[in-house]
């Protein structure tokens, strides 16, 4: 099956490989005091394969479709290295799914993944990095962690959803291999504190070159980058 350039050759560069440490869905709704009521935050790791769809995994669900899942968030990545930063910070296990996410890696980055590129995972499956996870108080609520949200902005070891390029199955400790990285070099976390005026131009660049739209999410940064 052929596949929509992620970057021009020369402007790609290999990344190596890390390895899924878990794949998490949904465990069960949970009561929650936000507009919605319930929320599907509560991730576990699943045993066996997982199907990959294009909007997201199988038997997994987000309830407030309004500001998660759809086909640029269809799955959340997290970092074992920033999850066990978290876990010496609070005194606490940080398990894989804890922060609501469906995949656990290790040896690549999440938050300092560059926005547009391109990973595969086991023998199928292909995702790109789309954008950066924005901490709430359903997240708050359910870590019952004092000024959580604003601790987790702070940091900003956000960790990265992604798009569903190719479907496929995968399972724990499945390699993971970056494929390709665009060159305009910025980063989830780039996205997240806000865009210089320089990284909203190289973004915008790399999409005129390679015909490929941004994300919305991270098109809505552009337009509010600072100018001094």
């Amino acid at each position: 099956m052929s596949l929509p350039a992620a970057a021009t050759e020369a402007e790609s560069t290999p990344l190596g490989t890390g390895v899924l440490e878990a794949v998490c869905i949904v465990h069960g709704l949970k009561p929650d005091a936000g507009a919605v009521g319930i929320t599907a935050i509560d991730k576990r790791p699943s045993s066996g394969k997982v199907k990959v769809r294009k909007i997201g995994l199988y038997a997994d669900v987000q309830v407030d479709r309004e500001h998660h899942g759809g086909y640029d968030q269809a799955v959340y990545a997290y970092s074992a290295a920033e999850a066990e930063r978290w876990g010496a910070e609070l005194g606490r296990e940080v398990p894989a799914g804890l922060f609501g996410e469906n995949l656990r890696v290790a040896g690549i980055q999440t938050s300092d993944a560059i926005v547009g590129e391109r990973w595969a995972i086991g023998a199928a499956v292909i995702v790109e990095v789309t954008c950066p996870r924005i901490p709430c108080s359903t997240f708050s609520r359910h870590l019952e962690e004092e000024n959580w949200v604003a601790r987790f902005t702070q940091r900003a070891d956000i960790g990265c959803f992604l798009k569903v390029i190719r479907t496929g199955k995968i399972a724990a400790g499945d390699t993971i291999t970056v494929l390709s990285r665009p060159g305009h070099g910025v980063r989830i976390r780039d996205i997240f504190h806000g865009p210089t005026p320089q990284q909203a131009q190289a973004l915008l660049a790399h999409q005129m070159a390679t015909g490929i739209e941004l994300p919305a999410k991270v098109l809505r940064t552009l337009g509010s980058a600072p100018t001094g």
